[in-house]
């Protein structure tokens, strides 16, 4: 079993844990704050009978959901089959969970009688962008995490509150973002859009997100570096997609990025630019799953290195060291060069002068 879920379940069922999270959801996890009341991630569905909480729950509670006691500002209407949103939602609810049925239509007053919603979670339903009201959104002025994940949407719901912090539209059917989408999301700090159809991203796509912390690209259909991203992102994902190159400026103006992830493309030395990585705030970047046949220089301050099935055939020391002396040498902790043409007994003697400070190589 994953830890993450025996973390999950011992905050569900014991007093000490105060932060737990959950891997699914657009697989980033989503961490619970239990100090703050946030209610546990797990489906209650089979886990506990329905007709007891009615029995001790004195507040209402649609036919359709679950209403547990102990979260009394939670609404589990999750895997029940609904085609359509549940009806007399109490004022109260804040968390609503109704992934996992076939809702492919939400009209303006699906949620007006729960404007106090913060967490809103309907990923894996049959959700269509023209079924969408335009202002279905907009007067949910206390939401915080919105997850329409592994739906059929076409575009970026529009009338989204400027609250957001999370916004996760992972698995749709997304091929272009309307520009000013996002404009109003000045408090957003985690965008996934992986596992769509986008092939670019436009000048203006993603203007507003000033504090986005996490982007996720991956899974797209993307040819080039995309330009245009916001430059306070730390993480940015763009795995499994077609890309072949960076150029020396791809990540001019990323200062804050530390975690860059380009595994699965089809990246060659003859499309990166000398520089392209050369940014000293990145601790980790991943190239496995390329076609290159040497080691791009990468910045001494670089940490995590993944080089894995690529085509390499040489260890070059200047990529990862232009001198090497006492305050000249790699911050390199895991360097990943398994599945290449290379052999340990064939690296250059003085490379343990450079990676001095390495903990595990893999080749």
């Amino acid at each position: 079993m994953d830890i993450s879920r025996i973390l999950l379940l011992l905050s569900v069922c014991g007093p000490t844990w105060a932060f737990t999270l959950d891997l699914d959801y657009g697989g980033v996890p989503l961490w619970i704050n239990r100090f703050l009341g946030e209610p546990s991630v797990l489906t209650l569905k089979d886990r506990m009978d329905p007709g007891w909480f009615r029995a001790v729950n004195t507040q209402s509670c649609p036919l359709e959901c679950d209403c547990p006691i102990q979260w009394p500002t939670a609404l589990y209407c999750d895997h029940r089959g609904l085609t359509q949103h549940p009806s007399g939602l109490p004022s109260r609810t804040q968390y609503m969970f109704l992934q996992g049925n076939n809702i492919a239509i939400l009209g303006s007053g699906a949620f007006a009688n729960a404007t106090n919603l913060r967490w809103l979670i309907l990923d894996r339903n049959q959700l269509l962008s023209e079924q969408l009201d335009n202002v279905l959104f907009s007067n949910l002025t206390h939401l915080v995490n919105l997850f329409i994940n592994n739906n059929n949407l076409t575009r970026v719901p529009v009338g989204l509150p400027s609250g957001l912090k999370q916004l996760r539209l992972a698995y749709n059917r997304i091929e272009k973002i309307s520009e000013g989408a996002f404009q109003n999301l000045d408090n957003l700090t985690l965008l996934l859009l992986q596992g769509n159809r986008l092939t670019t991203i436009e000048e203006g796509d993603l203007k507003g997100l000033g504090v986005l912390n996490l982007l996720d690209l991956s899974h797209n259909l993307l040819e080039t570096f995309p330009k245009h991203l916001p430059p306070s992102v730390q993480q940015l994902y763009l795995s499994n997609n077609s890309l072949t190159g960076l150029s020396e400026n791809s990540l001019h103006g990323f200062n804050r990025l530390h975690y860059l992830r380009l595994g699965h493309n089809k990246l060659r030395n003859e499309g990166l630019d000398h520089g392209a990585f050369n940014l000293t705030s990145l601790v980790e970047l991943d190239l496995s799953y390329n076609q290159l046949t040497e080691i791009p220089t990468v910045p001494t301050t670089l940490q995590y290195l993944y080089l894995e099935v690529n085509h390499i055939q040489e260890f070059n020391i200047s990529s990862f060291c232009r001198t090497v002396g006492p305050t000249s040498y790699s911050r390199m902790k895991i360097l990943r060069l398994d599945g290449n043409k290379l052999e340990y007994h064939k690296l250059p003697p003085d490379w343990v002068f450079c990676l001095r400070v390495l903990h595990n190589i893999y080749i």
